[in-house]
């Protein structure tokens, strides 16, 4: 009796871990959906909401409004491509078939994003400086860092799937 109580237990908690990832799980979608949307509607207005800060807030933007622009613009273009590949990569992991090709492009890909981020704001660090800037440099340099080591990891994980589904 008492190894039954037991065992209904350990069911049930892990019954209850299913359903709290599988809420994460949905929250993280939704929440890379919203990111999205509301991404395309920042990257659209950013010239407008710079010039606006420019002229009321930031002396630095208005001295240097082109690069500023430039720079938002690309680095909102590499910033959609990382939550366009994370949108990809989430729908892998609801289907629960993560470890397969197209994340290890997804990853190789968000690491160039992240990358071009870092790049893009050191060349900006070079005509207009902020410490903000820099710790962007910093951030987007190491989630590049991590986002090409996370695809060997896969890749690798992948490998392993496909020479295990040969065995069976």
């Amino acid at each position: 009796m008492v190894e039954k109580i037991k065992n209904d237990k350990e069911e049930s908690d892990k019954m209850m871990g299913k359903r709290s990832e599988q809420k994460l799980i949905w929250g993280t979608k939704w929440f890379l959906d919203f990111m999205m949307v509301s991404g395309v509607i920042v990257l659209l207005t950013s010239p407008f909401l710079l010039r606006y800060a420019g002229e009321h807030y930031a002396e630095m933007i208005r001295e240097h409004y082109f690069l500023y622009v430039t720079v938002y613009l690309i680095s909102g273009v590499m910033g959609l491509t990382i939550v366009f590949c994370l949108r990809k990569m989430i729908r892998t992991v609801i289907s629960q078939d993560c470890f397969v090709d197209e994340n290890v492009r997804e990853l190789k890909i968000m690491g160039t994003a992240g990358a071009v981020i870092a790049v893009v704001f050191l060349v900006k660090e070079l005509f207009a400086f902020t410490v903000a800037g820099v710790v962007i440099v910093i951030v987007f340099f190491i989630a590049a860092l991590f986002s090409f080591v996370l695809a060997g990891v896969f890749a690798e994980a992948v490998r392993c799937k496909q020479e295990n589904d040969l065995t069976i």
